[in-house]
This record gives C-alpha cells, structure tokens and sequence, in this order.
C-alpha cells in the first residue's frame, strides 16, 4: 500500500467530452504527474482555535484522564453489525462514556423508524434559501438526537456534482462550489445547534461510482486491483473541489469523512496532503477525520497520514481484523505512532463531542440498524446479548410541514405557456408510473434499490425508511375533489391505448409525472451500477410525454430526478405546456407539488445545475470502463473548474435551461445596481509557527498490561477491541513485518512533534483559513420590483467575471431569496469577500487577485444578467 500522500500538481489542457480519447503519450505524460508526494507531520489541535476554545478545554480534562487503551478505543470502530449503529466507537466505561454512534444519512436517519425522509440536498440546493437549508440541517440534528446518534453522516460535498450522470449527485447540492458551500455551511451549523455533529463527506475527488472500491467493482466483473484515481491539479482543487470543504471548515464542522477512490494516485483516506496539508494545515480543521467504511488500508501509516477514527474498525466487514485496535496500541507502544499522534486522535474526537453540547452521560441509543424488531442481539453480528434493542421512539416532531415547505419552494418551474397555476381544472388525468405508489410499500425496496411507483429519493445509504409517502397521485385527486374537479389517473407508463382514449377527451389537463433514478454503487438497478447510464428519462418517459401530448393540449410535465435529463425531443412542443422539476422531495412530495401547480405556493425553485441539450455537450462523463488494465483506474479531471455551466459558457453552447433559471407565476424587474468598496486593507499572508505537539501522560509499555482481561467480561465475537491477546507483540500483531522500525516504511518527518511552520494561506487560529480571505471587499445592492399581481419570491443572484484567460466567463458569488408583494420593492444586498475575487496562485501556495479587470453582474440565472458593473 502507498504511504507517500500529497498532491502534486497536474496541468489542465481544456474541456473534454465523453467521446474525446486522448493519444497514449500524453495520458502517460499526465499520469506521471498524478502522484502525491508526503506531508508530515500531522498537524495537532489549537486550543486557541476561534470556536473551539471551550471544547478544547473540556476535551483535554477528559482526554488526560485516559489510558492509552481508552484513547485507541475511541479511534476503532467495533466493527461491522458489531452494536446498534452503522458504525460505533468503543466505549469509555469506566468514565461513563458509552459508545458513539455513526449513523446514516444525510436526508434522514437510515434503518430506523418513526424518522422523516426529507427532500435531497439538492432538491434543497434549489430553493436556494439560506433559512431553510438550516431548518432542514436542524430538524435532522433533532431527529438524530431523539435517536441517540452521535454523528449524523453528512451533509455532502463530495460528489461536488463534476458528471451529471454520477450516482451520489442528489445527496450533495450543486456542482457549483459557492452553492453547495452556502448548503454545506448552513446544514452543518443546523446539525450541530441540535446537538449532534455533523460529518462533511466525502474528502474529496469522489465524482463517481464506478470503481470507488475494488471489491464492488470486481462484483460486477470489473478486474481491477486498486481503486479509481481521481487525478487533479492543484489550481482546480482550490477553485472548485475545495471551496465547500473550506466553508464547511468555517462553519465548524466537527467531523470529515475520506472518500474511497485515490486522488493523484493515493488512497484519500491515508493521503496526507489532502488530510494533514489541506485540511488540517491550510484550513486549520479542528475536528477528526473517520474513514469510509472500509476505506482504510493501512495501520500506522494512515494515523501518521491525519486519519483519526477509523469506521467500521474491521479492514473487511465482519472479519474481526483491524488495522488499528490492537495494532494501534502496539504501534504506540513501539513508537512506530507517536504519543502525540494518539493524543490529538482523542483530542479531535473529544472536542468535536464537546463542542455541539454532548455530555459524557449521553441519551441512550434507542434503535438497531440492522432490524425493526423490538428485541434482539445487541451485537447483531455475533447474535449476543438478546434484549430489547429498538424502542420505537418517534423524533418526527412536525417535521412534515417543513419538508413540504422545502420540497415546494425547491420545485423549479422550466416552462409555462399559462397553464399553471391550475384554477378549478374541468377535468385532470394524471399519467404515469411516477405519479403512483410502490405497490409493495415505500420501504420495500431494501434501501430504496428500485424505482417502482413515485420518485422521493435515491437509492443507497443516503436514504432513509419512509414514515409515509404522500404520491402525486393522492394529493392532486384529494385537491380535485375538494375544488368539483372530475379526475382519472393511470399509474403505469405503458397502457398506450388507455392513455390515449384519456387524454384525447374534451377539456383535459394530462399531468404526466416521469423520472430518472440514481443512487449509490452496491445497488444496480436495471444495469445502473450507482451512476446512470445515460441521462434520459427511465420506463419510457419520454415516448410517454410524446404519446400524450401528441392527443393532449395542455399537457403539464413533473420530473423528479437527481439532477438534469434530456429534454431536447419535447420540450419546445406547444402541446407541452409546462415542465416543472420537483428533484427528490421526500415524503411529502405529492402534497409539495400539488402547492405549486395550483398556486398555493408560487415556484421560486432555482436549478441548482444546467441542463444541456445531449449528453456530450456536458464536456464530462462518468467512466464506465477500467483503462488502465488491472491497476486502479485513472480519471483525469483535465477540464479544470470547467465544468457543469463554467464549460457551457467557455464551449458557447446552447442550453435548454441554465444553471440558476427558474420561472414564477409573477414578473420581475432589476435595476439601480450599486458596488460599495470597503476598506479591507492589504492582505498579509500569514507568518510564524505552532506550538510543539502536546501530550497527556506518561503509559505503561509492560505488555501484559494489555492483554484482554477475560476475567473482567466476556470477549465478543468479531467485536474489535484494544487488547492484545498475548504478550507476545509479533503474535499479537499477526504482522509477518512485525519489528520493523518506522524509519523503515514511514516518511520522514511522519513522527516529528516539534513546533511546525504554518502556512501562509492558513489562518492563525482561525479554522477555514486566513481571516483576510473573507473581509468584504465590496458591498453589491441593487432594486428588485414585482412587476406582477401576485406575491412571488424572487432569486436575484451575483457573479463575477475574474477576467483572466483561463477563468470561467462568470462565476456565482452571492445570492439571495427575496419574497415581494405586488407593486413593491426589495433591496437585493450581496457581498464579495477577498477569496470570491482570487485565484489560487500555484507558485506562491495562495489566494491572490490578479490584475485583470473585474466585473459584476446581478441577475436571475447564470446566462440572464440584467445588471452590470466594473470594479475598481
């Protein structure tokens, strides 16, 4: 396995389409840059650190307090179905700490009951509504509190959304960076103000499925022995990729979660430029890094490398073998870790628990992942301990409306020829296997892995069981017979001739409810392995949409997907008189999109990503194929910050509908634009050292000491622990290497606690980076006038054009969602910060605003830009 982990720069040569193949020579001349090179040592925790001060402190009380067994116990997983929980730390017994708990997923609490499925990060992305983005992260802190979870796993940046046919899009927000850091930030601080930490994922360059783990893929008769490698330069990592992992940092995140896949050739979970330089140094993260679930494949060489929680603790599922656990306690025993190491592990943990309001004497975990029965094994996968393990507690706490309310205002309405809002409709047909139930039940579909009957969420372990699915169906039949509407529905996409005798009555409006499916990549539905395999509609969609609205007038279209699908065969058909996308909306999607087609709430859903007219025209697709024979797949992320509406721009393509567009059932107009500049001062980089490495006590290195206590309680099958079984440190081990010392496979400086340079793009005690990055440089208004009849919510949104040759034509900057009666006014105000003017400077290793001119623009999408102005 490779222990040299930093990421060294890879030239980008422009936009590349899914058919584009590059000569032999210059893929191996890119790929020889595709390494990382070693960052050490692990940076440790600042008890100054702005927002961590208080947590720290308590952190080093308890974690002083503990023995070197302890501290390795709260950093291994107890393996997999070893507890309640997907995942689970050992317990501190003798100070009261029970276990902590890892649970799924970002839009719910997976595998319980008695939980809300709340619309996708991007769905949510799409009202692009600061308030509610925090609502929805709080309500699923709420609701992963009542459940006992420690650490609720999300919210998503990672897949940032680089290939509009990747599987995890949905569970992430948009590809554009400013969008999903807003969602990010405002979703953890959500999490966290209800007590749990939240865990940004997934760290980072994780853009697809396929091949993110050798197993999987070789499930699926790919013959590859090592993991996709996602290969990116230096300038686009900080540009794009970690741009939201930045605001996350700033918000305070208490936990990271390292991705599968390799970036530049190393595994990220034991990548050191990525954890250790840019997370940890540059962004000054305080909190603890946890692997993915199996994603860890080393011992010594990831702790030195900045992992510090290792999940589920087993190096494959139920097998009771640990990188760390005993291994790790030997490695600090023999000084291959040093003591350090395993202290600021503890200590990122510790503080990370403290710093959301956790007591040592937490709320018991009231629920088991891996059944809804009432009684059973505590260690489920042992089949130990029989008892009552799932108590039902219902944490749903009215989160129903909420959803609604988001799932509604995230609904983004593409056409309308006056169709919409529906008012008393003579008669409605509803059309579609979309529109309907599972006729099994919402849950049926183990983790949702099919997509029978209406389209709430994805598939994998993003998902959440469904306390009740409100289906299109439903709703709008309730709303026809409360206005006197007659109504008919047929919930299948294939009943041609009955859906044409329907449609082709007199006074019909055919709503036709289609979609597309994704989700993670152990789940293939109908040949999809995770990522798409092309961005049409599923089950016939679109010949269905040509079939009604060839004998149907007015025919409305609603899709839920995760993310844009062709519509290029009829969209600009005049029978088709609106298109609404409703994304996933959870569980109250049929009610949420009956509000927007009959104006109880007027659509101010924004696309949080463009719509291109083929599948080429992205300039990026997912790979589908090894190609690099049976060594880890090369994706080479040669397009640069060009992707999603930055390469639309930079191609001149035609879009069907653009990044940021959105219609209303109200007008607006923009004008009186102003630029402000404040007087933020010269940036000045950032100087000085840390301070030497802490340690917390003086250990025992008397093996017996160690050794598991069977006279104290009983051992546990498959259960991970700290303990050595014997005395003997080579058997102890199961290490045929045993011995070796850490100069031997471990580079230098791995071990090294004395005080460390900091860099000068990073902050002096400020997580997120250098301060001066985000004093505002300008303040932006301008007036935004209703110039309807109805009260709408307006999305005015600012980019910037940074003027260089190799910089995208805009950029998103700043936004905001403006609710205007009639006739009035509002004042759009926007901000731009140091960092939204800047490129990253490859030579000097930091943020700097070049000299090419500037300009502004507020507008209502990224290609309508009403207002213009240059900066000084």
């Amino acid at each position: 396995m490779k222990t040299s982990t930093a990421l060294a720069l890879l030239a980008a040569s422009g936009p590349v389409t899914a058919s584009v193949v590059r000569p032999a020579a210059e893929q191996l001349a890119k790929r020889a840059l595709a390494t990382s090179d070693p960052y050490y040592p692990s940076p440790w925790m600042d008890p100054a650190a702005d927002g961590w001060e208080d947590a720290y402190a308590k952190a080093k009380a308890f974690v002083s307090q503990l023995t070197l067994l302890e501290k390795v116990n709260l950093t291994t997983g107890v393996g997999w179905a070893a507890e309640q929980c997907v995942g689970q730390t050992g317990a501190i017994p003798r100070l009261g700490l029970r276990s902590m708990c890892m649970q799924d997923s970002p839009l719910g609490i997976r595998g319980t009951d008695y939980n809300s499925v709340f619309p996708s990060g991007q769905t949510a992305a799409a009202t692009f509504d600061r308030t509610l983005l925090f609502k929805r992260g709080n309500a699923m802190g709420q609701e992963a509190k009542g459940k006992g979870v420690t650490v609720l796993l999300g919210p998503v940046a990672g897949p940032l959304g680089r290939m509009p046919e990747a599987g995890r899009n949905w569970e992430g927000f948009s590809p554009d960076p400013v969008l999903t850091g807003i969602g990010i930030s405002e979703t953890i601080k959500g999490v966290q103000q209800a007590g749990v930490v939240a865990c940004a994922k997934h760290f980072i360059g994780n853009e697809q499925e396929h091949f993110r783990q050798t197993g999987e893929a070789q499930g699926y008769g790919y013959d590859i022995k090592e993991t996709l490698s996602s290969n990116i330069d230096d300038k686009t990592m900080h540009e794009l990729y970690l741009w939201p992992f930045q605001d996350a940092v700033r918000a305070g995140v208490g936990s990271f979660m390292c991705s599968y896949q390799q970036v530049n050739n190393s595994y990220s979970c034991q990548n050191s430029k990525l954890l250790n330089d840019l997370l940890k140094n540059e962004l000054g993260f305080q909190g603890f890094v946890m692997s993915d679930w199996q994603a860890q494949h080393t011992g010594a060489a990831s702790a030195v490398a900045g992992l510090d929680m290792t999940m589920p603790g087993d190096t494959e599922f139920n097998t009771g073998i640990s990188f760390w656990g005993t291994n790790l306690t030997l490695g600090v025993l023999n000084g291959t870790v040093p003591a350090w190491r395993i202290d600021d592990m503890a200590m990122r943990i510790m503080a990370a628990f403290f710093k959301v309001g956790q007591t040592v004497n937490q709320d018991p975990i009231n629920f088991s992942f891996w059944t809804s029965d009432t009684y059973g094994p505590i260690h489920w996968a042992a089949n130990k301990d029989v008892q009552q393990i799932n108590f039902h507690v219902d944490v749903q706490g009215g989160h129903g409306s909420l959803i609604r309310e988001i799932a509604a205002k995230g609904t983004v309405l593409l056409k309308n020829s006056g169709s919409l809002p529906l008012k008393k409709p003579k008669f409605i047909a509803v059309i579609g296997d979309d529109a309907g139930p599972n006729p099994l039940g919402p849950n049926a579909c183990s983790d949702r892995g099919c997509d029978n009957g209406t389209a709430g969420i994805g598939w994998g372990s993003g998902t959440a069981n469904y306390p009740y699915l409100v289906t299109p169906d439903a709703a709008i039949q309730a709303q026809a017979v409360k206005d006197g509407s007659r109504y008919e529905s047929i919930l299948t996409n294939y009943a041609n001739s009955q859906t044409r005798a329907l449609v082709s009555q007199d006074n019909v409006t055919a709503i036709v409810f289609v979609n597309a499916d994704s989700g993670e990549g152990y789940i293939n539905v109908d040949g999809n392995e995770g990522d798409r395999k092309n961005l049409t509609l599923w089950k016939n969609g679109d010949d269905l949409i040509k079939n009604v609205s060839s004998f149907c007038a007015n025919t409305i279209v609603v899709i839920h997907s995760p993310g844009p699908v062709l519509l290029t065969e009829w969209y600009d058909s005049p029978n088709v008189t609106a298109i609404l996308w409703a994304g996933f909306p959870g569980q109250e999607s049929g009610n949420s999109i009956t509000d927007v087609l009959y104006g109880k709430v007027n659509p101010s859903g924004r696309s949080p990503f463009s719509w291109g007219a083929t599948r080429d025209s992205f300039g990026t697709d997912v790979l589908y194929e090894p190609n690099n024979g049976n060594d880890a797949p090369q994706q080479d992320f040669s397009e640069g910050v060009f992707i999603d509406y930055r390469h639309f721009d930079k191609a001149n393509s035609a879009l069907t509908y653009e990044f940021g567009y959105g219609l209303s059932y109200t007008t607006f107009q923009y004008s009186n634009l102003k630029v402000r500049k404040s007087n933020a001062g010269a940036y000045q980089p950032t100087t000085g050292t840390t301070a030497p490495a802490p340690t917390f006590g003086n250990f025992s290195t008397n093996l017996n000491d160690y050794v598991f206590p069977s006279n104290e309680f009983p051992y546990v099958y498959e259960y991970i622990y700290p303990y050595l079984n014997t005395s003997d440190a080579k058997a102890a081990s199961a290490d045929p290497n045993y011995g070796q010392s850490a100069d031997q496979f471990l580079p230098p400086h791995a071990t090294d606690g004395s005080a460390q340079p900091l860099l000068r793009s990073a902050g002096k005690s400020e997580p997120g980076g250098n301060r001066q990055l985000f004093n505002v440089l300008y303040t932006v208004t301008a007036d935004i006038k209703n110039t309807g009849s109805v009260v709408g919510d307006e999305v005015p949104q600012l980019y910037v054009a940074l003027g260089g040759p190799d910089d995208p034509k805009v950029v998103l900057r700043d936004f905001d969602r403006l609710r205007i009666d009639p006739g009035k006014t509002a004042q759009f105000r926007a901000t731009l910060t140091r960092r939204d003017l800047s490129n990253w400077d490859t030579t000097v290793q930091d943020w700097v605003i070049s000299s090419y001119p500037k300009t502004v623009y507020v507008g209502r999408s990224s290609r309508k830009l009403d207002l213009t102005a240059t900066l000084s």
